[in-house]
């Protein structure tokens, strides 16, 4: 590359003499064509950089959205997971009050540990840390809820060893056959009476079913009445001891006497339509120390997880009161 000449006029000698620049002025001229080149280059890296994926980065960015996608695929399944386990442990609490008639395992023993400071310091630092610790920490919930049910089912499986004679007695199957049932006429709750129109707390449930359909004893016990009762019509009661009693009302048929022994699953009556009633059905108490019980927590004995999930359905929708 030519470099530019400078002359400057000498009246003296009337010539022009070429003038060299100083050290200085070189070095700044060499500085400054130095420095317009490097940013130069850099816009340039920049704009390919910003503009064009290179075969390297393209493999990066598609393997980075491939762990997106299956750390958020992850992240679903634990909170499908973490669902199950919550579902478990409702029925797993229903089975220490309604059979063991104890208090269940409380939240604090349930989820021992989760309150503890973890150490995340090695989640911070990865891309999408906030996404990654999310998951751990349902992974970690996950980890507790198993143990902690694996303590409980080991502590029921020993405490029903030793209470044989407690589950026998315990309502525990539904007191119409699933085959012979139409269907749910009402769930226990507030609903509205069918003859005088007012809501009216319904202490049992209701099973629609063709007049004369057997109806069973749901639990070992004692029948203590057998007979008419006003707005029950015929109606059964049955003692099992452990302060349960149940009651079977608007029965067609009576087949057992006051003082009599019954198994469950033994046949102590046939539905009918008798007393306060609009149809034929068997309306069905649990009671627990003289307080009703929801009926729907004692068919653990006779239905599958799929069936016990439909009757709960049934039960909470159903609001035609037969009674």
């Amino acid at each position: 590359m030519r470099h530019k000449a400078f002359y400057r006029y000498n009246p003296v000698t009337e010539r022009y003499d070429r003038v060299y620049p100083s050290r200085s002025s070189r070095l700044w001229a060499m500085v400054s064509q130095f420095a317009w080149g490097a940013m130069a280059a850099t816009a340039v890296i920049t704009v390919l950089y910003l503009t064009v994926d290179f075969p390297r980065e393209r493999r990066l960015k598609h393997e980075n959205e491939k762990l997106q996608d299956q750390v958020g695929t992850l992240s679903r399944r634990s909170d499908e997971a973490l669902a199950v386990m919550e579902d478990i442990a409702a029925r797993d609490n229903n089975f220490y009050r309604v059979v063991m008639q104890a208090e269940p395992m409380g939240a604090a023993a349930r989820y021992a540990g989760l309150e503890r400071q973890r150490n995340y310091e090695s989640l911070d630092s990865m891309a999408d840390s906030e996404l990654v610790r999310n998951v751990t920490d349902k992974l970690d919930r996950l980890d507790n809820m198993i143990y902690a049910q694996i303590k409980s089912f080991d502590f029921l499986r020993q405490q029903a060893a030793e209470s044989s004679d407690r589950i026998a007695h315990i309502p525990s199957i539904q007191p119409v056959s699933e085959r012979d049932m139409r269907t749910m006429a009402s769930g226990y709750g507030y609903r509205r009476d069918p003859i005088y129109g007012t809501s009216k707390f319904h202490e049992g449930m209701d099973f629609s079913a063709p007049p004369g359909t057997p109806v069973y004893a749901t639990g070992d016990g004692k029948v203590l009445s057998a007979g008419w009762k006003s707005a029950y019509g015929n109606l059964i009661e049955i003692d099992h001891g452990y302060n349960y009693v149940t009651r079977f009302a608007h029965l067609s048929q009576i087949l057992v006497t006051p003082g009599q022994s019954v198994k469950r699953g033994d046949l102590i009556g046939r539905v009918g339509n008798t007393g306060k009633s609009t149809g034929p059905h068997l309306h069905y108490e649990v009671r627990l120390r003289g307080e009703p019980q929801n009926p729907v927590n004692y068919y653990f004995m006779d239905l599958t997880p799929a069936e016990y999930d439909e009757m709960i359905r049934q039960a909470e929708n159903a609001g035609h009161v037969m009674d």
